[in-house]
């Protein structure tokens, strides 16, 4: 919320500091708590160690200002595309290397060794081309307070349920924040979704049938799940619900058997097919990777994926940019020693006790080992597992996450967030949503934003550019608010700054002006 040494907040804060210094403990408190029972009412869980639990929402949120949100905009997409180029280079190419392989970019080695690589849809290209018709990109603010990325996601993230969720809610409990500020909506994430989804429907499918394929009442985003298929209107089914005949995915119904066309998959690779995965999974569809190949049927995210997520491949995606898009990156990437290689390991080895070491496959913050924090023991047991096999860790130095106020036991106390902004790619333009989800580690001093590991998330706010849009139609608050919105046009809205070649028309109004009267604070799972 402030800079270094300052005394003034940062400006697209000022409005939320302004309300939070009017307000008294006890009123916070009790939004925090309306908060916490709203979830609670509506289901928004998440399961931790076993226990389903609401997913904890902090009542202070992230703001983040037009400008910066241009880069990491740009900057998401522009992964996006680059990681899309990769996958189609590595499958698409059958029975000849691909080309950034060819041209030295990356070894083959590196991408037939990761435990992603499935060689069953190999030579398989989607109707129209895309694999990662969702992508999640995790980023961090480090000292300096540039984002970068820290890791992808491009199998079957999750969490953008709890953007929408959030949204809701804070709308809800904090009404007077969203007339006082011009924040971007992601009310309209469903219908990003929904089209780009159709859109990779096999050719000659003029209206083809979406499903949403989930492993069940059990699995730790089954909210998210329903949340979507609602949403978007489409089915939710499990893999009994559907068979595979005559090379169709059929889904059974009441009224019989239904094809289906495209399947939004949230189970992961290794359950989806027991003809070519694993043979005791019943959570997939048997036959689906045939019918994938006769066409007949398109699987969003595409089989095959997780070898971009793979955390040695993430060491070289600058390089995959420069290489397929011929532009430098302009999200950078978080310093890595990829331990494959020996002159990197032994440095690793040296400086364990500094270093933050992944394993290149994991996911959820789990096997992640912190070196300044961690134990002799847990160190040389770490340094076994390096020696044995390098090529499953890469090592990190430790980045000292920015942090935002965080409401802990009724005070406001700083606490280390991260943000995953979604991506969607329908085929003919990536489209982030404005904002994401940010994970905050509730623990003090903890690192690890995961909500696998016991970590909360803030409403991420996105402001408007001066003249950008901010739609308010009845739709858009049927989704989002479920209640009247104060702020009736966009023209009711303060001014905010102008973004980089737009003209200052020299207002004397404040960028974000605060009626005195205001005294309300406005406002994952892999």
């Amino acid at each position: 919320m402030f800079a270094a040494d300052a005394q003034e907040p940062r400006q697209p804060y000022k409005p939320i500091h302004h309300t939070l210094r009017s307000m008294e403990p006890e009123s916070l408190k009790e939004r925090a708590d309306a908060l916490a029972r709203m979830f609670l009412d509506q289901g928004v869980t998440f399961d931790h160690a076993g226990e389903e639990r609401p997913f904890p929402l902090d009542a202070v949120p992230r703001v983040i200002d037009a400008e910066s949100w241009q880069g990491v905009e740009s900057g998401v997409a522009q992964r996006v595309q680059a990681l899309e180029a990769f996958l189609d280079d590595i499958y698409s190419r059958e029975g000849s290397m691909p080309r950034a392989v060819e041209d030295g970019i990356i070894p083959w080695r590196l991408i037939a060794t990761s435990s992603h690589f499935h060689r069953a849809v190999a030579g398989l290209r989607p109707a129209n081309g895309v694999r990662a018709h969702v992508s999640g990109i995790d980023l961090i603010r480090d000292e300096q307070g540039d984002f970068r990325v820290l890791e992808d996601n491009v199998r079957v993230p999750s969490g953008v349920s709890y953007v929408i969720a959030n949204r809701r809610a804070m709308a809800n409990v904090f009404p007077e924040a969203f007339a006082t500020m011009r924040i971007r909506p992601v009310h309209d994430y469903p219908r990003l979704l929904l089209h780009a989804l159709r859109a990779a429907a096999p050719e000659g499918r003029s209206n083809p049938t979406v499903v949403v394929l989930t492993p069940g009442v059990y699995n730790s985003a089954y909210f998210e799940h329903t949340l979507l298929a609602r949403m978007m209107g489409v089915e939710l089914v499990e893999g009994r619900d559907l068979v595979v005949r005559d090379g169709e995915v059929r889904m059974r119904t009441t009224q019989g058997e239904e094809r289906v066309d495209v399947i939004y998959r949230r189970i992961d690779d290794d359950f989806l097919d027991p003809v070519h995965f694993r043979r005791d999974s019943m959570l997939g569809v048997t036959g689906l990777v045939s019918a994938l190949r006769a066409g007949r049927v398109t699987l969003a995210n595409a089989i095959g994926n997780g070898v971009a997520d793979d955390k040695l491949v993430y060491s070289y995606v600058p390089d995959l940019i420069r290489y397929y898009l011929d532009e430098d990156p302009i999200l950078r990437s978080v310093d890595t020693y990829r331990c494959n290689e020996p002159e990197a390991l032994a440095e690793v080895l040296e400086r364990l006790d500094e270093m933050v070491v992944k394993p290149v496959d994991g996911s959820g913050g789990k096997g992640l080992v912190i070196g300044p924090k961690a134990t002799g023991e847990e160190l040389d047991q770490l340094r076994a597992n390096l020696r044995r096999d390098p090529r499953g860790w890469i090592a990190q130095p430790v980045v000292q996450l920015s942090t935002v106020p965080t409401l802990i036991d009724g005070q406001l106390r700083p606490r280390h967030v991260d943000l995953r902004p979604f991506a969607v790619n329908d085929g003919d333009q990536v489209t982030v949503l404005p904002g994401g989800l940010t994970r905050v580690a509730l623990p003090e001093g903890q690192l690890v934003v995961n909500s696998s590991q016991g970590g909360g998330s803030k409403d991420t706010w996105v402001l408007a550019g001066r003249y950008a849009k901010v739609p308010t139609t009845d739709d858009a608050e049927v989704i989002l608010l479920g209640a009247n919105r104060p702020m009736t046009t966009d023209a009711d809205a303060p001014p905010a700054d102008p973004l980089p070649g737009e003209p200052d028309l020299g207002q004397d109004a404040p960028p974000f002006a605060v009626p005195d009267e205001v005294t309300v604070v406005e406002r994952e799972e892999r």
